[in-house]
C-alpha cells in the first residue's frame, strides 16, 4: 500500500480513502435512516441503525485525523485496520440486525466493538512511542539541547 504523509504519521492511502468513504456513507445513512425508515422500523430498530451510524462516522473521522497525530506509520497503519475492520463488524451488523430482524448479526457486534477496544489502545502505545521517538530524535540533532 502507498503511504501518505500528510502530518506527523506515515498512514497507508488506502484508508485514508476509506476514511472518505466511511464518512460520507454515514451521512448518507444517516438521512436515510432519519427519512426513508422512520416509518418502516421500530423505535428500537431505528435506534439500532442511529448507534450504527454514529460509530461508523465516530471512527471515519478518527482515521482522517491519524495523520495529524505523532504516531509511527507502524502503529497508525495497525490503528486504521482495527477501526475500519470495528465499523464494517459493528456498524455493519447493527444495519443488518435493525433492517433484517435476524438476530443473529447481533453476536457480531461486539467483535466490531472488541475492534475499535483494540485500535483505541494501539493508538494510546503509538502515541506514546511516537513522542518518544520524537524527542529521541530531537535530542540527536546537532546543536540541540538535552533538557
Amino acid at each position: 500500500m502507498k503511504n501518505e504523509n500528510i502530518g506527523s504519521a506515515t498512514i497507508a492511502k488506502p484508508y485514508l480513502i476509506v476514511g472518505a468513504l466511511l464518512a460520507g456513507l454515514a451521512v448518507i445513512l444517516g438521512a436515510f435512516g432519519a427519512h426513508g425508515l422512520k416509518s418502516l422500523l421500530t423505535s428500537q430498530q431505528l435506534n439500532t441503525f442511529e448507534i450504527g451510524v454514529r460509530y461508523q462516522l465516530y471512527h471515519a473521522l478518527a482515521l482522517l485525523l491519524l495523520p495529524a497525530l505523532s504516531i509511527t506509520s507502524t502503529w497508525g497503519n495497525r490503528v486504521a485496520f482495527c477501526f475500519v475492520i470495528g465499523t464494517v463488524l459493528f456498524s455493519g451488523s447493527l444495519y443488518a440486525l435493525s433492517i433484517s430482524g435476524i438476530k443473529w448479526f447481533g453476536p457480531i457486534t461486539p467483535l466490531g466493538g472488541l475492534f475499535f477496544i483494540v485500535g483505541w489502545g494501539l493508538l494510546v502505545i503509538g502515541l506514546i512511542k511516537g513522542h518518544k521517538s520524537v524527542k529521541q530524535q530531537a535530542s540527536q540533532k546537532p546543536g540541540a539541547s538535552n533538557v
